[in-house]
């Protein structure tokens, strides 16, 4: 028979005869970890405990606590809720006990004398199954940290675009906060990054016509957000020494999935040293 490694079955029998003939039988035919308890007491401490349980197979017929108290116990606890568990009983062959086993998280329920083959079988399954739940979880696992960096080397190449282009970038908030810039912005605005964030675009920004510049988080705001774009615009920007400084200008606006605006990107263009040919030449 194939022999399954990485696996521990916790086998729980009040009689030690029991328990030495499950062992016995286990280490025969499966490369597994046998842990033994003799009650359903210690049962539930040696699962509860550091060391992981794959399945359990559990008397039923024990003084104190018997296999079907302990199972119950075993299944409201989130650490063993998901142990399969083998029923193994002597007594308690009619029908509706066998039921009872189902209902308290059994998996299988099996009769004394013991079945050598058959008991290794209901094991061997459940090892399988075991087996292909970790394979999965490995793969699925292998696939996060995949896609993880994937999104990182996305991330990376995005942000070196925004940190080498030579257009200054602004990102803000629906009520006009910068929450981010690029070090081209910086450089123009004289500012450092962390001064930058939390000052409003007006303190940064001016249009030559004031009426559109005292709309700009009104009017302005209304029209990006029907268009989510703004053509650009002759603006000026204002440095840190208060130079005004000639840009072209175009917003963005990203919307959430619950559409309320999520930033607005601003770009400008440094026109210093660029003639303005009017519209008359």
């Amino acid at each position: 028979m194939t022999k399954s490694a990485n696996f521990t079955i916790l086998i729980v029998d009040d009689n030690d005869n029991n328990l030495y003939t499950l062992r016995t039988l286990i280490n025969q035919y499966l490369d597994a970890e046998v842990l033994e308890a003799s009650s359903g007491m210690e049962a539930m401490d040696i699962a509860l405990g550091d060391q992981a349980v794959d399945i359990i197979v559990l008397d039923v017929q024990m003084p104190e606590m018997d296999g079907f108290q302990t199972a119950s116990m075993l299944k409201i606890r989130k650490k063993t809720q998901d142990i399969p568990i083998i029923f193994l009983t002597a007594a308690f062959k009619a029908h509706e006990f066998q039921q009872k086993g189902y209902e308290v998280g059994g998996v299988d329920y099996l009769l004394k004398p013991i079945d050598d083959n058959l008991l290794i079988n209901k094991i061997s399954t459940y090892i399988r199954l075991i087996e292909k739940e970790r394979d999965m979880n490995v793969l699925l696992e292998a696939k996060v940290i995949e896609r993880t960096q994937e999104l990182a080397k996305a991330k990376q190449y995005v942000e070196k675009i925004i940190n080498t282009m030579g257009e200054a970038l602004l990102v803000l908030n629906a009520d006009g906060v910068i929450r981010d810039a690029n070090p081209s912005a910086c450089k123009l605005l004289a500012y450092s990054l962390d001064n930058l964030k939390g000052m409003g675009i007006g303190e940064v920004f001016e249009e030559e016509n004031q009426e559109k510049a005292a709309a700009f988080m009104g009017t302005w705001l209304e029209a990006l957000i029907r268009s989510g774009v703004l053509t650009s615009i002759e603006a000026s920007f204002i440095a840190s020494d208060q130079r005004r400084i000639p840009i072209l200008f175009s917003r963005t606006v990203a919307m959430g999935d619950d559409d309320q605006v999520e930033a607005i990107i601003c770009i400008a263009k440094d026109m210093t040293g660029y003639q303005k040919i009017d519209d008359d030449d």
